[in-house]
């Protein structure tokens, strides 16, 4: 069994001043109207140009991210590794939409993708599709493709490349590489992206990975039948299994344009979808690769199982936890404590970039029911511990 509740293990990572910043941070993201007041003056501050990065990048910056750019990153991932988790840089710069952006952004993935390869330190790299074309083609071409011009065929066709010259990097510099999932209305596109490189690049391995969202209830139907294809094409899979990030403005826009809600009913669905999905990947796993990008305990408990059930090693090379850094550490380094494979997502960029990055996790923390106040209650006990109040 693993003891969630180990804080030594916990938060050894964290210096005394470390734990107490987390401390405080916590205890002001758990109020919401703080969350919307912050994240307000965060953004005006910036549109303004007033003096407050040091203060952003030295508070909720430095506990969600690993730096502005990948050299920064190496404290963090060092630390990390030390403790035996991984690091996955992700390049969370959002909201461009021109073609010198979508550039740079493709390069920048490849420079993550270039940093792992044959450094056990980042076992994964990731992307986003939408950063690498216009949200708003991309949201057509997943609606009604038949209404798109030449023009914006030409356009896709040239984001389906920058996709292709990604995984091509990661298939051969062998790096196993997450294709992010999005808003439903972008999402049809990337799986036709996310199927066709799975297809190509994963012949020997699971080199490509696609994410499921398992609070939507048409994607465990999905995964079934990804699964069923790549078995047909003798290819392996890798799967990043989530619940989702996006559920109110699934809701919101499902109710705005009068389309049914693609957000299970309640909580309880999405964790018994999450549950056939994992259980569903253990049976095939000699054919899938699986990652279990997970805050729920419940859920990391029931995968341990199914690999002690399964024989499977603890380090067995297709099983993988993930968590976001600086959240559910009482997770991650217990897991890792135990011998199990696990990782860190590492958002890393321009601190203004980022911004809309660290104002979701503050609002995903305060949106949760009882992530804060596990959070806190957790970094308590340790300060209490460590004599620090």
């Amino acid at each position: 069994m693993i003891n969630f509740n180990d804080t030594k293990f916990a938060f050894a990572h964290l210096n005394n001043w470390e734990l107490k910043k987390a401390f405080y941070l916590f205890s002001i993201i758990k109020h919401s109207y703080l969350v919307r007041l912050g994240s307000y003056l965060m953004n005006i501050s910036f549109k303004w140009r007033l003096p407050i990065k040091i203060l952003v990048k030295k508070t909720i910056f430095n506990h969600f991210c690993g730096g502005e750019n990948i050299q920064d990153c190496s404290a963090k991932i060092n630390n990390l590794y030390s403790f035996g988790i991984g690091t996955i840089l992700d390049y969370s710069v959002e909201g461009k939409e021109n073609d010198a952006d979508f550039e740079n952004n493709k390069n920048e993935i490849i420079q993550t993708i270039l940093f792992a390869s044959n450094n056990e330190k980042c076992p994964f790299s990731v992307f986003k599709i939408t950063g690498l074309g216009r949200s708003s083609l991309i949201q057509k071409a997943s609606q009604n493709i038949k209404k798109l011009s030449k023009e914006e065929v030409t356009e896709l066709n040239i984001i389906s490349n920058r996709v292709d010259e990604i995984c091509q990097k990661a298939f051969e510099n062998k790096v196993a590489l997450f294709i992010d999932a999005e808003d439903s209305w972008y999402q049809d596109f990337i799986d036709i992206q996310a199927e066709k490189m799975i297809l190509k690049y994963n012949i020997d391995r699971a080199i490509v990975y696609n994410t499921i969202q398992l609070y939507r209830h048409d994607r465990l139907n999905y995964m079934k039948k990804l699964i069923e294809k790549c078995e047909n094409e003798q290819k392996f899979l890798g799967l990043k299994l989530v619940r989702g990030a996006y559920m109110e403005k699934e809701r919101e826009e499902a109710s705005k344009h009068n389309y049914n809600d693609p957000i299970h009913i309640n909580k309880k669905a999405t964790d018994l979808d999450f549950k056939k999905a994992l259980d569903y990947c253990m049976e095939k796993i000699s054919l899938v690769s699986i990652c279990a990008g997970t805050h729920n305990e419940l859920s990391v408990s029931y995968l341990v199982k199914l690999m002690e059930e399964n024989e499977l090693k603890k380090n067995d090379s297709r099983v993988w936890f993930a968590q976001l850094l600086g959240m559910s550490d009482h997770i991650s380094f217990n897991l890792s404590n135990l011998g199990y494979n696990v990782a860190k997502y590492v958002p890393y960029g321009p601190v203004k970039e980022v911004l809309p990055y660290l104002i979701r996790r503050a609002e995903e923390n305060t949106s949760v029911a009882g992530q804060t106040g596990r959070e806190l209650s957790l970094i308590k006990q340790e300060i209490k511990k460590r004599k620090l109040i």
